[in-house]
């Protein structure tokens, strides 16, 4: 302590109502954060720690909300460079048809500059933690890094060859490099990622969970996405694709399970039973007509589901508010059933559930003293969000990502009053117009 009992500190964010989502779901009307080092140094009355503390820096949450940046813990960052190039199609068609063609063009750089943009639209949207699959890994680490994003990320991996490493065994080198690279890194990590049972053999998967165990990292795997999926599978080894990994004895609380939308009975008891991640992309599974994932009966097993927007080109948009709004309303009409997935419980999904899934819960998804200050600010001086009863379900039902008004990952400031502070948003969309000329 100096100077009278005022401890200097690196930014203060001030006036805002804070959810600070802990333990105890705290609410603070007219509160503020207290920020260093990256992290969350202390939380309380507004009043209280203006007089506490000396901020280098402050930020002003008038009349705004101030929660847990949100997570998106399942998408495709470079396939911004796709956004709306194949729509209305069965998924199988879209995936051989369209995007594997179209992925055959990929160069390093194209990956930089579509994630760059990718980055852009989820810092503006008010995400600031983000899983990756997709090809040449490297370029979005680095792009996630530039841009001041928290991120793991994991170089997808299947049978045939791909078109960044060509032969599977340099893309699982790739992968261990990749590791080995960015151990120390303090916003980027790296994952173990085979892109899915019908992609993959046995062999492979295994091989995966040997080198995800080995680095003490995740692994990420598509996951019975599709009635269609679960047929194929189901033909090849004769078990559904839960059961078929649970058998290889590669299922446990380092699995992150995207889509997990065709799911019975005993698939949900071996996935609780194992302490796997589950992550539901409901707007990418609606749009592909691959159905609506057995959420509600996950969370009651005690599954962890945390949210995802999935790529851009089966999607468009990477909104966490436009995905979380859609979540919570169709499971009520699945279910015939207003109380279905609660705002709050949608909420948790996009902040701490995500946070939990990518390996980053014992930091992120929380505004308290000791966590990583991944902070937003949501701008409640809207005709759309007036008046607030409710934060929470404002939060869920009515906000944009573009009503986020401040964004702060790792205790920087990446955005103040919508302008990106780490990215030139020109600049890079000038570049992924000029890359979508030569995709076309």
């Amino acid at each position: 302590m100096d100077n009278g009992n005022v401890t200097p500190c690196d930014l203060l964010i001030v006036r805002g109502e804070v959810l600070t989502l802990d333990a105890d779901d705290r609410r603070i009307r007219d509160g503020a954060v207290a920020v260093s080092d990256g992290l969350v140094l202390d939380v309380g009355p507004a009043r209280e720690l203006s007089a506490r503390y000396r901020p280098e820096r402050v930020l002003d949450a008038g009349g705004s909300v101030v929660l847990p940046g949100l997570v998106n813990a399942h998408t495709h960052a470079a396939m911004t460079l796709f956004r709306g190039l194949a729509d209305d199609l069965p998924l199988m068609d879209w995936l051989h048809n369209h995007i594997f063609p179209a992925e055959e063009k990929l160069t390093e750089d194209w990956v930089y500059w579509g994630t760059l943009l990718a980055c852009a639209e989820m810092i503006l949207s008010g995400t600031t933690c983000f899983c990756d699959m997709y090809l040449f890994e490297h370029k979005v680490a680095q792009a996630a890094d530039e841009a001041g994003m928290r991120a793991l990320v994991g170089e997808v991996l299947y049978d045939f060859p791909s078109p960044h490493y060509g032969p599977l065994e340099n893309g699982l080198r790739f992968t261990e490099d990749l590791i080995a690279e960015w151990k120390d890194n303090p916003l980027v990590r790296i994952a173990v990622e085979p892109h899915a049972p019908y992609t993959c053999s046995p062999e492979l998967i295994r091989t995966c969970f040997e080198i995800a165990q080995r680095h003490d990292v995740p692994m990420v795997i598509h996951l019975s996405e599709n009635e269609a999926e679960v047929a194929e599978v189901v033909r090849r080894y004769g078990k559904r694709p839960v059961a078929h990994l649970a058998d290889l004895g590669v299922l446990n609380d380092r699995v992150i399970a995207d889509h997990c939308v065709a799911l019975d009975e005993n698939d949900m008891d071996l996935l609780a039973r194992h302490g796997v991640h589950v992550v539901h992309n409901p707007e990418s599974n609606l749009k592909l007509t691959s159905g609506i994932a057995p959420v509600p009966a996950l969370l009651e097993r005690g599954v962890n589901v945390a949210l995802g927007t999935d790529g851009c080109a089966s999607n468009n948009n990477l909104d966490l508010f436009a995905e979380m709004d859609v979540c919570a309303k169709i499971h009520k009409a699945a279910a015939s059933d207003p109380t279905v997935l609660d705002a709050r419980t949608v909420l948790s999904m996009a902040t701490v559930r995500g946070a939990r899934a990518l390996g980053f819960g014992d930091v992120l998804g929380r505004i308290e003293k000791g966590a990583a200050a991944d902070l937003i600010v949501v701008d409640f001086r809207k005709p759309h969000l007036t008046p607030a009863y409710d934060p929470v379900s404002h939060l869920v039902y009515a906000a944009k990502g573009s009503d986020v008004r401040h964004s702060v990952i790792a205790g920087r400031v990446v955005m103040e009053d919508r302008e990106l502070l780490t990215l030139d948003v020109e600049k890079i969309c000038a570049e992924v117009r000029a890359i979508a000329r030569k995709v076309r």
